[in-house]
């Protein structure tokens, strides 16, 4: 495989755009799907801005369709899950024998869908600890954090798995490798089910707020716990500790909008499923009780089905507590 990997970027949000552009500026041959007018992507080329970095990708290679990229390498899949669908008809272009697929998503299922259709050989997962916006069709700003754990989905790590890290640590990304891809997915859902889910449920709110209100934060302790407690009972050694890190970790950056929150504001789908239904039923299957997970999937999904945009959570913390 060596360091010449041709890198196909499938979802150009927050998250593919600055992966993309960090393996690009590396020297990585990275080709980005997006789709609609390329005009001002490939005049001003993609830039990084924000906590030390400041940088331009001046010739990103940018396509309307993945049959323009073609066979690659490595495909880096940073499409919400609420667009799983899609790559069933994306995916296929890319593929050459020993194409790797490499999830960024959110949640739980993503690397069994990419199984299903295009065999559990391929697929591994990442999870991104970091805080991005994108402001613009050409800019993404990063607010804080920056590193990636990758891993194989269902067996220990390969070869491929560490050459992979290599080609992320070239391009200036912290990128390590875990043992068990399952359980760091666990991990992050101890952040992402309270944040995501209260940043939206509390009226639209920060990170630091969540944290400032008594009640709101004994909640997101509360969710924590039954991530934790589930996480368990599914057979992932998930230490007890994993939630007051996660609250000392968000308490060190400024207020920060959850990518969920963003999505709300915009109008656009919510990855419900993905971060708070599948946890969901799989707690509820081993016997995990989570009566404030259930609370929030329900609202959630409730205001999806309403097309979230009423704000009106009233009492929330109340319900939850």
């Amino acid at each position: 495989m060596g360091k010449n990997l041709r890198i196909a970027i499938v979802g150009s949000g927050a998250i593919g755009s600055y992966y993309g552009a960090k393996l690009a500026y590396g020297g990585s041959d990275v080709h980005f799907l997006m789709r609609g007018d390329l005009t001002e992507l490939r005049s001003n080329g993609l830039s990084v801005r924000g906590q030390g970095e400041n940088f331009r990708v001046a010739n990103a290679n940018c396509y309307n369709s993945t049959s323009e990229i073609g066979a690659s390498d490595l495909v880096l899949i940073a499409v919400k899950a609420t667009s799983n669908a899609d790559l069933v008809d994306l995916i296929p272009p890319l593929l050459h024998k020993r194409t790797m697929l490499l999830t960024l998503q959110n949640g739980l299922g993503n690397e069994e869908f990419l199984a299903g259709h295009f065999g559990t050989e391929r697929v591994l997962g990442g999870l991104c600890f970091i805080c991005l916006r994108r402001t613009s069709r050409t800019e993404v700003e990063r607010y804080d954090y920056g590193h990636i754990v990758i891993g194989e989905y269902e067996r220990a790590p390969q070869l491929r798995t560490r050459e992979v890290a290599a080609e992320f640590t070239r391009g200036g990304v912290q990128c390590s490798v875990v043992e068990n891809l399952a359980l760091e997915r666990w991990r992050k859902l101890v952040w992402n089910i309270p944040f995501n889910g209260l940043s939206i449920l509390a009226g639209g709110i920060d990170t630091a707020a969540i944290l400032r209100d008594a009640d709101l934060r004994q909640t997101t302790l509360g969710l924590m716990e039954e991530v934790i407690e589930a996480a368990n009972k599914c057979g992932y050694s998930l230490e007890r500790s994993a939630a007051s890190l996660q609250i000392k970790r968000t308490e060190a950056i400024d207020a920060y909008k959850p990518s969920t929150l963003l999505d709300w504001e915009a109008g656009r789908p919510l990855e419900i499923e993905p971060i708070w239904g599948e946890p969901l039923r799989r707690a509820t299957a081993v016997g995990a009780s989570v009566p404030r997970l259930e609370i929030v999937y329900a609202l959630l999904k409730s205001l999806g089905e309403a097309g979230h945009r009423n704000k009106s959570a009233t009492n929330i913390a109340n319900r939850l507590s």
